[in-house]
């Protein structure tokens, strides 16, 4: 993949735009690409970076593996340097922690942001919260050598950074709770099965298959695929009769655009 120049490249994070497309790559592969706190608030920085064109982000790690998760160091009492270490945060006050919690999870959220549509290109690892970065995108294509797992139980945690409702929405709760409670691997075979992946192909295939769809995303007219992504999102919090009528205000404002006759 040829990319321009960055935006943005610090932590271990780039971000790229070539017109209506941006690129985050994860830039650490000989550590995995490990996540930390400085990498979260690039990641976030890199949302807020986007230009009004972008319409499709592909999130992706170089090297071997998607993310192998969170760099250890965190556990450690010397932590990162310059950042208060999880333990240091566990004797804090509670509202520190809560609010450094939801800082963490800035950086995952905004790949769901409506005007945008996200595309993980994940391939081996993707552990914990790479899993949960994969998960925050809208759509998966897999490598079919990848490993998802969610190993933040083993560790006497709970995965925190956004990954549970997009899991259980994809999977279902049993499969989701045996999948967090177990860690196990999930393989590529299964990420299609179950919903988990749009398509899994040969390894030395992933770039190619992923601009294949994002191609296919870049083809639709903007405005219709915005309006579609917020229906979609709401349609399992909402009533058949909700959503009725949120389709009908939706197709309202296309049919009036079409004519000309939009705001």
């Amino acid at each position: 993949m040829n990319l321009p120049a960055p935006l943005l490249d610090k932590d271990g994070v780039r971000l790229t735009v070539d017109d209506a497309i941006a690129t985050v790559s994860l830039t650490n592969p000989d550590k995995r690409n490990v996540q930390s706190p400085a990498l979260w608030r690039v990641l976030g920085e890199a949302g807020r970076a986007l230009p009004g064109s972008v319409r499709v982000v592909v999130v992706r790690g170089e090297g071997k593996s998607f993310s192998a998760g969170l760099d250890r160091r965190a556990f450690t009492p010397e932590g990162f340097d310059g950042e208060p270490s999880f333990l240091d945060l566990a004797r804090g006050d509670d509202d520190v922690l809560d609010a450094t919690i939801a800082e963490y999870q800035d950086a995952f959220t905004w790949l769901r942001r409506s005007d945008i549509l996200s595309v993980a290109a994940v391939q081996g690892h993707a552990i914990g919260a790479g899993f949960q970065l994969a998960l925050s995108c809208d759509l998966r294509v897999v490598a079919d050598d990848v490993q998802f797992s969610m190993r933040e139980t083993s560790l006497g945690l709970v995965p925190d950074l956004t990954g549970t409702h997009p899991l259980v929405s994809l999977v279902g709760y049993a499969r989701a709770l045996e999948i967090c409670v177990t860690g196990r691997y999930v393989h590529a075979d299964e990420a299609v099965r179950s919903g988990l992946a749009n398509v899994s192909v040969p390894a030395d295939e992933l770039s190619a298959a992923t601009q294949d769809l994002v191609a296919a995303l870049v083809a639709a007219p903007r405005d219709a695929v915005i309006e579609t992504k917020a229906l979609l999102q709401g349609a399992s919090d909402r009533t058949l009769d909700d959503q009725r009528t949120a389709e009908r205000a939706a197709q309202g404002r296309r049919l009036r655009d079409l004519a000309g006759l939009g705001d």
